[in-house]
């Protein structure tokens, strides 16, 4: 399955699909077929109908790779009939019903939830919109800590906000109940606590669990054993 098998990569809240950049290169290296398309994070339902629809195009079975908020977006879309598996990367995995907000309100907050800065958008013949960003200062340190500093502050500057509305959206599905799950906690998170990540994998009964000493963007810091998670769900899907 596994040389058939395409990886599509879903980002989370306050970032785009090229915080997998070190990853999809390892896995692009490695011969796997890759696709990182763009959410827009303006709500749960939506970002997770865009990805559904997205990966029911694609030829072939799918392993699909979510990232923080991208674990809620996966955890509703992997039901596509073609999704074959799903790894949480320092993410957020809900029960049917369950908010983002119901989740992390059983747990301490982590150094986010100070540093989050919320503007009106405009929504045409409705009432305006709220954008959920990370205040620019406190991003490479809350957000981005482990990268270069001039890194930090080029994502502190281009990031992408979140609606306000996925906060309290619940999730309608639940992929984890039907399909196999791996995860990796990011132990030294300041975005998520990771209580949280460790929490929803022991929920969802995931095969395994591997803990890293890293930041939020484990994917950035340790790229390496991101994509070694990811390469032996596919061989052990195969």
């Amino acid at each position: 399955m596994s040389s058939a098998t395409t990886i599509v990569l879903v980002h989370g809240a306050f970032a785009d699909a090229a915080s997998w950049g070190p990853v999809t290169e390892r896995l692009l290296a490695k011969g796997h077929r890759v696709l990182a398309p763009p959410v827009a994070n303006r709500s749960l339902a939506a970002d997770a109908a865009y990805i559904r629809s997205f990966v029911e195009q694609i030829d072939g079975p799918v392993l699909l790779a979510g990232h923080s908020y991208g674990g809620a977006v996966i955890t509703v879309a992997g039901v596509a009939d073609n999704v074959v598996g799903l790894v949480f990367v320092s993410g957020y995995v809900l029960a049917v019903g369950e908010s983002l907000g119901q989740l992390q309100g059983g747990f301490p907050d982590s150094a986010l939830a100070a540093n989050l800065v919320y503007t009106p958008y405009p929504i045409a013949g409705g009432e305006p919109g709220t954008d959920v960003s990370v205040d620019v200062a406190a991003f490479p340190e809350v957000f981005a800590a482990g990268l270069d500093l001039t890194r930090a502050q080029v994502l502190a500057v281009s990031q992408r906000p979140l609606s306000a509305i996925a906060f309290g959206e619940p999730a309608t599905a639940a992929a984890w109940q039907t399909k196999p799950g791996w995860g990796i906690v990011s132990s030294a998170d300041r975005t998520i606590n990771p209580d949280v990540e460790r929490f929803g994998y022991q929920r969802a009964k995931l095969r395994s669990v591997v803990e890293i000493d890293a930041p939020h963007l484990v994917m950035q810091t340790h790229p390496d054993e991101v994509a070694a998670v990811i390469t032996d769900a596919l061989a052990e899907l195969a």
